[in-house]
């Protein structure tokens, strides 16, 4: 009994050990979307049938998976304003998937339309009016 107690806490151990390595718990919905959360100061609630963490909320139902990981692994497209591409190196690509120009190499505005922008912090959508 002592040796199989002292085995189950090893593994309670090496496990939290493993836990601390990744800054990121990342959350996927049935539909394949992901999210990550910074595990930094993470509270986890539950209230009804919807999972708070931190600023995310999803519906228990809706949940596929969940588990820590290395890096950011929010999929989507996020919202980016026109004028913060001066202040990063971001790659500009139309709905067709044709690289238009790079920010940082052009000072040209963009005509009229949408468009996706790669950055090192993600990939947003904007639209040019």
């Amino acid at each position: 009994m002592k040796k199989l107690l002292s085995i189950l806490l090893m593994m309670a151990a090496a496990l939290t050990t493993q836990a601390a390595d990744y800054p990121y718990l990342t959350f996927v919905t049935t539909d394949g979307a992901k999210a990550s959360v910074s595990v930094s100061s993470l509270t986890l609630t539950v209230s009804g049938t919807t999972l708070t963490a931190g600023s995310q909320q999803f519906t228990l139902t809706n949940l596929s998976k969940m588990y820590f990981s290395a890096t950011d692994e929010t999929t989507g497209i996020g919202d980016l304003r026109t004028d913060d591409l001066q202040l990063q190196d971001a790659e500009i690509y139309d709905l067709s998937g044709k690289k238009i120009v790079n920010s940082k190499s052009s000072n040209s505005k963009l005509p009229n339309g949408a468009y996706i922008v790669k950055t090192k912090q993600g990939t947003y959508k904007i639209i040019v009016k």
